[in-house]
């Protein structure tokens, strides 16, 4: 069948498909948040810090007697932002979590906080980018093709490992399956589970931040590759890898048993 139309007044015009957005259009959530991101990166980086926590904690701490639902907010609002825009602080936020509302509430609040800004920079990407390549993985063959079958079959154990590994920065983390095609609601739940971990730790150093600011110190975040806390992080991470290993070895098994028969 042809793609053109044709109109008494124009003539043949090309189909326009269904569903389709001009190119510029469609990318422009991911451009706003790249363009936002390189400002951030470059204005806020000497504000988003533990000096300015230290500086304003008097401040926080009487508004958070006066208004606790309002600073909930105002904090969690901060904090999508900061993760949607891939700005710096993030690590900041999460310590202020811990030391503005304890280890329970501020667990919750960094974890549902990080959750929707990650859906937030992924929705943008898999809008953009994201729908150009995944169409381009849809087409593709050979490699790429037993690359996104792979993935498929084991996305919720290769997107828990994304969220756990501590060496995978948090932004690869929201933009690398919005890329490939991942389903959104595995993100989603793959994400607020695997990040409770290291928001745990982040959190509970926030706990304590008051008394470290009393002796003129800053956080210690390498807390977070001590033994004892990156220890059962690493084995919740071979916990999500053995799907992933249990379905190789026994696809090597059949394999070799086809070849034997």
């Amino acid at each position: 069948m042809s793609d053109m139309t044709e109109t008494p007044e124009t003539g043949p015009q090309p189909k326009e498909q269904d569903g389709a957005k001009p190119g510029l259009a469609r990318h422009l959530p991911l451009i706003a948040v790249v363009a936002v991101a390189l400002t951030g990166a470059v204005v806020l980086k000497d504000y988003l810090t533990f000096d300015t926590l230290r500086d304003n904690r008097e401040a926080l701490m009487a508004f958070r007697d006066q208004n606790y639902l309002g600073l909930v907010a105002l904090f969690m609002g901060i904090y999508i932002v900061i993760v949607v825009f891939s700005l710096p602080g993030a690590a900041v936020a999460s310590v202020t979590g811990g030391f503005l509302f304890g280890l329970a509430a501020g667990t919750a609040f960094n974890v549902i906080s990080a959750t929707i800004g990650a859906a937030g920079i992924f929705l943008a990407a898999r809008m953009g980018l994201g729908a150009w390549l995944t169409a381009k993985i849809e087409a593709a063959e050979g490699r790429v093709q037993m690359l996104k079958q792979a993935l498929r079959e084991n996305e919720v154990e290769v997107l828990l490992l994304l969220r756990l590994v501590p060496a995978v920065p948090f932004f690869v983390a929201n933009l690398l399956p919005a890329l490939v095609g991942v389903k959104f609601r595995n993100f989603l739940w793959t994400t607020a589970a695997g990040i409770i971990p290291g928001a745990i730790v982040f959190t509970w150093i926030g706990v304590g931040v008051g008394s470290v600011f009393d002796r003129g110190g800053d956080p210690d975040l390498s807390l977070l590759w001590e033994p004892h806390v990156i220890g059962p992080i690493l084995g919740l991470c071979v916990l999500a890898a053995m799907p992933i290993i249990v379905k190789a070895v026994r696809g090597n098994l059949r394999g070799q048993a086809k070849k034997d028969s």
